[in-house]
């Protein structure tokens, strides 16, 4: 039998269209009613707009994998990241743009590339466990900051210990807790109801100016031929082989903006759940750390099977991005309903990742289903032409991180603080991720 550790209490029984509004701006995911996680798809209608939830692998395949071009990503969720993401990031981007962008963004990140940062991912690693001491606490603001260390040097080759970067990351911090629901603008209010707030806008503003201060001092390093081999400088010097244009300095700043928004976060939000499903099952923990004694170096992270399993599982039951929103531009018809244009369409890993009519032991923590392969049904990182390029990244630095951590630490949970999950800018704790660390 697996561990099934805890989700929040989904809603039971119909209630008002106000106090549904009212439980959506405060925890999207115990808003939403029990049934959605065995059903195949669902309707939610408001006075503002129709919304669909797809939760069947067949329908969620034509919307991310045959027809993207129509389902492209929703204007309302942009509307609530542009102010820190700009005009022109990949994440919010249709069309040609995003395509155009992609082809330039993808190649930085294929697999030789990845590999290139082992030693920016090592150096993070042992930064964290030095941070790191023994007793209760609440492990993501440990794995927040490792999270950030990370993309500072593989986008710039400097530490989190850097003057600016330091400034980044607080800034950032600032921005969580002014803007704290990435679904907010999702619920499909009218424009003027659905502002970004100024705190929110003071702190973006303030992280894109120093953005895109290091953006133009990597350039100019460029021009000069002392630029290091990194990301950054890969971005800013890569073409796009079907026009030869190079990212502007201001499209570069919109990407740096996501690369730190959705490298960050996620990876800070995956790491503290895998790090809390461990500390629920003793004997997976025990394997986690054979493994990684058994290589220390942790220089072939594809050899530790069972810590990349122990993350894949992490990532099923608490997908750092929990639900994905595109708008249909199209009719459409889902089994035998009629879709207007302008629909949302909502995919949900959430759900997905945890419907019974899909996965055995749904709600329960087995990495061993992850030994094959994962199917349509497993969506950490989207699917189809927008899947996250940052993905093999992930899947990297998760387990190594999640490895290093182990080695170091036997991690229990701290039983009055059992971690509630609340869809914040990704998948976090409602009070924090505590656990309890003694050194191994």
């Amino acid at each position: 039998m697996s561990v099934v550790p805890p989700k929040p209490a989904a809603r039971r029984g119909p209630v008002s269209l106000w106090r549904y509004g009212r439980m959506f701006r405060q925890d999207i995911l115990s808003a939403q009613p029990d049934h959605l996680f065995s059903a195949k798809m669902a309707e939610f209608r408001t006075p503002f707009f129709r919304s669909y939830l797809l939760n069947e692998p067949e329908l969620i395949d034509i919307v991310l994998r045959q027809r993207p071009q129509d389902f492209p990503k929703s204007d309302r969720v942009a509307a609530g990241l542009a102010p820190l993401l700009g005009p022109s990031s990949v994440f919010l981007t249709n069309g040609e743009t995003w395509a155009r962008q992609r082809r330039i963004i993808d190649p930085a990140f294929s697999g030789g590339r990845v590999r290139a940062v082992w030693p920016d991912l090592a150096a993070a690693a042992e930064t964290m466990i030095a941070r790191l001491r023994p007793g209760p606490q609440d492990i993501e603001p440990a794995t927040s900051h490792a999270a950030a260390d990370v993309i500072f040097r593989v986008l710039f080759s400097i530490p989190i210990e850097d003057a600016v970067a330091q400034a980044v990351y607080r800034d950032f911090r600032r921005y969580q807790r002014a803007q704290p629901l990435l679904n907010a603008a999702a619920l499909g209010l009218p424009a003027g109801l659905k502002g970004v707030g100024l705190r929110a806008r003071s702190a973006a503003a303030a992280i894109r100016r120093r953005i895109a201060a290091l953006t133009h001092e990597r350039l100019e390093a460029i021009a000069a031929g002392r630029a290091p081999d990194d990301l950054a400088t890969r971005l800013l010097t890569a073409t796009d082989p079907e026009t030869g244009t190079r990212l502007s300095e201001a499209e570069m700043v919109d990407q740096v903006a996501i690369f730190f928004l959705a490298g960050h976060e996620t990876s800070a939000s995956a790491l503290a759940w895998a790090l809390y499903l461990l500390s629920l099952d003793p004997d997976a923990q025990d394997r986690v750390a054979d493994e990684a004694s058994e290589n220390p170096t942790l220089s072939d992270i594809s050899a530790a099977t069972f810590t990349r399993d122990v993350f894949r599982e992490a990532l099923r039951l608490y997908p750092p991005v929990p639900m994905m929103v595109r708008t249909a531009t199209r009719p459409e018809r889902f089994r035998n309903r009629d879709i207007a244009p302008g629909s949302q369409i909502v995919i949900s890993p959430w759900h997905l990742h945890r419907n019974p009519r899909l996965w055995d032991e749904a709600d329960g923590f087995c990495p061993a289903r992850h030994e094959g392969a994962s199917g349509s049904a497993y969506l950490p990182f989207s699917a189809g032409p927008r899947i996250c390029p940052g993905a093999g990244l992930a899947m990297i630095e998760g387990p190594l991180m999640l490895s290093r951590v182990v080695r170091a630490f036997r991690v229990a949970p701290v039983t009055d603080r059992r971690p509630v999950p609340v869809a914040h800018l990704t998948l976090r704790g409602k009070a924090g991720i505590w656990l309890n660390l003694q050194p191994r």
